[in-house]
């Protein structure tokens, strides 16, 4: 009989366990994990914090016996593999209730031990709480409940906004420390400004730009000397992959830290495989290894290793990295790669910025959104995309992602057939309308100019022109441009500056009319991408960043 042993549960572990069951019936299935729980949502772990999941067990997807019951698994909890010996393909294994330790053999072996959370070496970091495990969720509602006032999230990335605005809905005071300019990475910073005016809104205090030193009795002090009042702390900075076991096995790491496996998850021993957050991926964009510690990769990734054990033809491709995070009233998502990173990698890219409303207009409830897309600026291949809004941001951005995914061009997306009816979306859906602005660049030819790119093309002798109403104008406008609005554009031609022209409207539509008829006059024109929101949301991120901002 072929015996094959997981090493960790939760997503990859437990897909593999289960799906190779369902391959492979006769087979003697082991599996071994070190905490009490071997099957949990642990992406729900800080709503239960927060309240909003309030049974401890809804949590709690499968037990040992549950599945013993269903599959015939032979789950041991509260049990540490201390060693693995390739040569005898034995494993050293620790009872951590007992304390007894004995050996197990393998004829396969999966390799699922997540990652961990990061804890700098900081005086009195003991105090501080992470959040990865059931334990470590029971551990922060209990803080909460026991009368905590103020709290301090370090890390402002997915887990920690979830964390803030959990914590920020049960009455506590809470402040966010980020040591980057802005929350959320995977956004650019324009994108991020919105969160941060949320965040604002909600009465959670951002300190961007800032690093904990220090964690004291009942406050935080960060690098200037500042103190914040801090009844719990809670680290979110960010994970490692747990790879102890296997470098001590002497399997290979990728270059990024993580297990290195091929496309059928087989690391560098060929009876072993590894899934989930320990594991590099190949980023699909880029084809460089990456860590994406994701739920729905481990998932796959277990099944995968089940089906190649089994002896099916397998090949996991590249990874896109979506992910989607609710932050008060907002939704905020990302999918492949952001600006900031194609201009690390010296990628050239083309950017579209967008302000859509979920759906027609003139239906109520209407809720806007913002929309980025990066493209190839020589065949239009989707790069990433971000989102930021109200309702339906979570139905666009995942057709975008399946669109990256599947390799298609900026201004096909034009051609997608979507749903509409007026409560739903458009007739034009927003990302109909990215694929016809695509279109328009490739095929006519219109210039495009960035929100950040703005100043140093004033500086070389550009002028600005708002096309906008006289009201808009009067309400705010980027500073020296000339008013002069669409529909008078034609009779005003007389006043358009014969220089180099930047064009603006509010959102871009009628900076892209404008920008036609003034070519069509022979004058050089760029449309500013995304209009003035978007240059105003860039600038605002700008001065969020500066030190002491908050």
């Amino acid at each position: 009989m072929v015996r094959t042993i997981v090493v960790g549960g939760v997503a990859g572990g437990m897909s593999a366990a289960t799906r190779l069951r369902r391959l492979a019936s006769g087979a003697e299935i082991v599996v071994l994990e070190r905490g009490p729980e071997v099957s949990y949502a642990n992406c729900g772990l800080p709503y239960y914090a927060g309240g909003v999941i309030e049974r401890r067990d809804d949590l709690l997807l499968q037990t040992p016996q549950s599945l013993h019951t269903r599959f015939g698994l032979d789950v041991r909890v509260r049990t540490e593999v201390l060693a693995i010996d390739r040569e005898t393909r034995r494993l050293r294994v620790r009872d951590l209730v007992t304390g007894r330790e004995y050996d197990e053999g393998y004829d396969h072996l999966v390799l699922s031990p997540g990652a961990a959370p990061v804890v700098p070496e900081l005086p009195g970091v003991e105090r501080a709480l992470t959040l990865r495990t059931v334990a470590e969720a029971d551990r922060l509602a209990a803080a909460v409940r026991g009368g905590a006032r103020t709290a301090v999230v370090v890390g402002g990335g997915f887990i920690g906004l979830e964390v803030a605005e959990n914590l920020a809905r049960r009455g506590l005071t809470v402040a966010v420390v980020e040591r980057d300019a802005q929350v959320l990475a995977p956004l650019d910073p324009e994108m991020a400004a919105p969160v941060h005016a949320e965040l604002a809104a909600n009465g959670v205090a951002l300190h961007l730009g800032a690093t904990v030193t220090k964690v004291l009795a009942d406050v935080v002090e960060l690098h200037d000397g500042r103190l914040l009042d801090a009844d719990l702390v809670l680290l979110a900075i960010g994970v490692r992959p747990e790879t102890d076991l296997a470098s001590g096995a002497g399997l290979k790491l990728g270059p990024r830290g993580g297990i290195a496996v091929d496309e059928t998850m087989r690391t560098s021993d060929p009876h072993i495989y590894a899934v989930g957050d320990a594991v590099e991926k190949v980023d699909r964009v880029g084809g460089a290894p990456s860590l994406i510690p994701l739920a729905n990769s481990a998932n796959r990734q277990g099944r995968l290793a089940a089906d190649a054990i089994a002896g099916l033809p397998v090949r996991l491709g590249g990874r896109i990295g979506t992910a989607i995070v609710q932050v008060f009233g907002l939704t905020v998502a990302t999918t492949g790669a952001n600006e900031k990173r194609l201009r690390a990698a010296g990628r050239p890219y083309r950017v579209i910025h967008t302000h859509p409303a979920s759906h027609a207009g003139y239906y109520p409830g209407a809720e806007p959104m913002s929309l980025k897309l990066l493209l190839d600026p020589d065949d239009a291949t989707l790069l990433g995309a971000q989102a930021v809004g109200g309702a339906g941001v979570d139905k666009r951005i995942d057709v975008l992602a399946t669109a990256l995914y599947a390799g298609l061009r900026a201004d096909e997306l034009a051609d997608l057939e979507l749903g509409y009816a007026p409560a739903f979306g458009s007739a034009k859906d927003p990302v109909n309308m990215l694929g016809y602005i695509a279109g328009n660049q490739l095929s006519d030819g219109e210039q495009s100019i960035q929100w950040h790119e703005v100043a140093a093309a004033v500086e070389a002798g550009a002028a600005l022109l708002d096309v906008r109403t006289a009201a808009e104008y009067a309400a705010g406008h980027l500073p020296g441009a000339i008013s002069l609005p669409l529909d008078e554009l034609r009779e005003r031609m007389a006043e358009v500056p014969d220089r180099a022209l930047i064009v603006y409207c509010q959102v871009g539509q009628r900076g892209h009319t404008a920008t036609a008829l003034l070519t069509g006059h022979g004058y050089r024109v760029h449309n500013l991408d995304g209009g003035y929101r978007t240059w105003k949301a860039g600038t605002a991120s700008v001065q969020s960043a500066r030190p002491g901002a908050a």
